[in-house]
């Protein structure tokens, strides 16, 4: 009678341990559509046209002409619809406005859909305070909050005195998305057996974090990129402005701030990245294909992935920033995010599930 009892509170924890693995996934899929669509609500420049940070009211949208007509009049104070929106409709204000309410209700989603999650599986059992993963899971909460502060910081940027958003705000915005994402991956991760292989060489352990490493900074010098409208003033490949080099890396007094301001180097800095990424793949799947322990499938697949995204971005640069190919740019940096975690998690911590496990 001990070992049956034994035998079904494994199976329940096993159970258990599968629905938390499910319900990481999940939350990683609504991030994954929070960012595609903080993607689309940037190229259509709707992120300025909700000037308020009401969370609770903000939940639903103007219901009638009277408040949509409220709306409309806060954000033609701003600098945005004087610059670059003079004349606009109240249709063509709807449009950039549902675009950001969007963006901001699936924000809410993921914030509500996380805390009662957290709480229940901590409530059946799942985990408890002693537990690392019971941190581990708390810090990402915390993430999912200060992911909201800082997505309205990054709006209050360009209220009053620019056009747009300030570029580095809008990279860490973006940046910590995908850190929140990459943990949620990562964990779910954690909840399956570890992969089985013989001894890995250094390179085989730690090359795959290079490459999620690589990504990260890749990411932030894309939103930096997309800040500073430099998809729309470089528009060809694989030189810019007709140069390998651009003479206009540095024009900005004093230098740091072309780092982060600067069109041309924005964008040299990230197609430079993007080459060093991919010969860090192609690097990658060929010590792993020469290697006598381990599979190079995962590899492969990394380096295919990056092919295709490196594919993609040049199709948006040509495509004159079109919006499905842009989206499609956006959403490729998740994929390639994701195979390349999978493929570091099972390389740099084999013994992972089981640590947790047994903690």
């Amino acid at each position: 009678m001990t070992t049956a009892t034994t035998t079904m509170g494994r199976s329940a924890a096993i159970g258990l341990d599968d629905q938390l693995r499910r319900f990481l996934l999940g939350m990683a899929a609504l991030v994954a559509v929070a960012v595609i669509v903080g993607g689309g609500t940037r190229l259509t420049e709707s992120g300025l046209s909700i000037t308020e940070w009401n969370v609770v009211s903000g939940i639903l949208p103007p219901l009638d002409v009277t408040v949509w007509l409220d709306e409309f009049e806060k954000y033609r104070r701003t600098v945005q619809y004087r610059d670059l929106n003079q004349g606009m409709t109240l249709d063509d204000f709807k449009i950039i406005y549902l675009w950001e309410w969007s963006h901001r209700l699936i924000g809410r989603v993921i914030g509500t859909v996380y805390l009662a999650g957290f709480v229940w599986f901590w409530w059946c059992g799942a985990y408890d305070r002693r537990q690392p993963l019971f941190r581990q899971l708390l810090g990402v909460g915390l993430l999912i909050a200060l992911q909201g502060a800082i997505g309205w910081w990054m709006v209050h940027s360009g209220l009053f005195d620019r056009v747009n958003v300030a570029p580095y705000r809008l990279a860490i915005h973006l940046t910590l998305a995908c850190v929140i994402f990459a943990c949620l991956i990562w964990l779910a991760q954690s909840r399956r057996a570890p992969a089985r292989h013989s001894p890995l060489s250094t390179w085989q352990t730690r090359g795959p974090l290079l490459i999620v490493a690589v990504i990260f900074l890749q990411i932030f010098l894309g939103a930096l990129v997309a800040g500073n409208r430099a998809g729309y003033v470089f528009q060809t490949w694989p030189t810019m402005d007709g140069a390998l080099i651009p003479s206009t890396l540095f024009e900005i007094t004093p230098l740091w701030r072309n780092v982060f301001e600067n069109a041309a180097l924005v964008q040299f800095l990230h197609r430079l990245t993007a080459y060093a990424l991919l010969a860090l793949a192609l690097a990658n799947a060929a010590i792993w294909q020469r290697g006598n322990s381990g599979a190079p499938g995962r590899a492969i697949v990394v380096l295919i992935l990056v092919c295709g995204q490196a594919g993609l971005g040049i199709a948006t640069l040509l495509s004159g920033m079109n919006l499905l190919v842009a989206l499609g740019h956006q959403a490729g940096l998740l994929v390639v995010l994701i195979a390349a975690l999978r493929h570091a998690h099972d390389r740099s911590r084999p013994q992972a599930f089981a640590a947790t496990a047994s903690a």
